[in-house]
């Protein structure tokens, strides 16, 4: 049996629950409502979980590239980037925002960074399961809201979006579970790359991706996995 990247703490699997329990993390201490625990009762909370992936900012300031899943993955490499977690919920967005302006798309990086790692911090983790919307989709109809400067009372914008959104989370949902941090972000970037292209006049990056990471997941798909090494010919 693998035992990889799952406890942050003992390593042991996950448990998934149906109800939020109150639960104190093991780390800061907090207590809070959650539905995640490993199967000897330690608990994480999402901010510690993430904590230390402060340097995307800096990756992204430091960029050249116009390839998003490049980007993408130097975030990955980080020490502080686990195989799953809530902070692929601001990573996408940010390689996305980052390849947008080194593309030739007119934003002020540095403000759209800053306004992507508030929203991507507010979603938690294990929405893909519980509420039916990868966050990794999510974060890229972020992108394009911020690109766009998108409000709830904007028009092309809101629907521009919103299509974006669920673009991302046809091509997640269409491969099943279940869920890989990893292989659900580069769908989402890849989708994301074709709807800038289309919708935003702005052509980043795509070369082929693949996955250098399945034996990190314990529940690897390996030859169900588009970007599974093996699989790829």
């Amino acid at each position: 049996m693998r035992m990889n990247e799952e406890c942050l703490i003992c390593k042991a699997p996950l448990e998934y629950l149906q109800i939020d329990e109150e639960m104190d993390c093991v780390l800061c201490h907090k207590k809070q409502y959650s539905k995640t625990r490993c199967i000897n009762g330690h608990f994480v909370c999402d901010e510690c979980h993430a904590g230390g992936m402060d340097g995307i900012v800096a990756v992204c300031l430091n960029s050249k590239s116009d390839d998003p899943i490049e980007i993408l993955e130097t975030m990955m490499s980080m020490p502080s980037c686990h195989m799953h977690g809530p902070e692929h919920h601001t990573m996408v967005g940010s390689a996305l925002l980052t390849a947008y302006k080194n593309a030739g798309g007119n934003i002020d990086l540095q403000s759209a960074l800053g306004e992507m790692q508030k929203r991507g911090k507010q979603v938690p983790g294990g929405v893909c399961g519980f509420w039916g919307a990868c966050g990794a989709g999510i974060s890229t109809g972020m992108f394009v809201s911020i690109v766009l400067k998108a409000t709830p009372l904007a028009e092309e914008a809101w629907g521009l979006s919103n299509r974006m959104t669920a673009r991302a989370l046809e091509a997640i949902g269409n491969h099943g579970g279940p869920r890989c941090c990893k292989r659900d972000s580069y769908l989402a970037v890849i989708e994301a790359i074709k709807f800038a292209r289309e919708a935003l006049r702005v052509d980043m990056k795509l070369n082929p991706v693949i996955c250098t990471r399945p034996h990190l997941n314990n529940q690897c798909k390996r030859e169900k996995c588009p970007f599974y090494k093996d699989h790829i010919k």
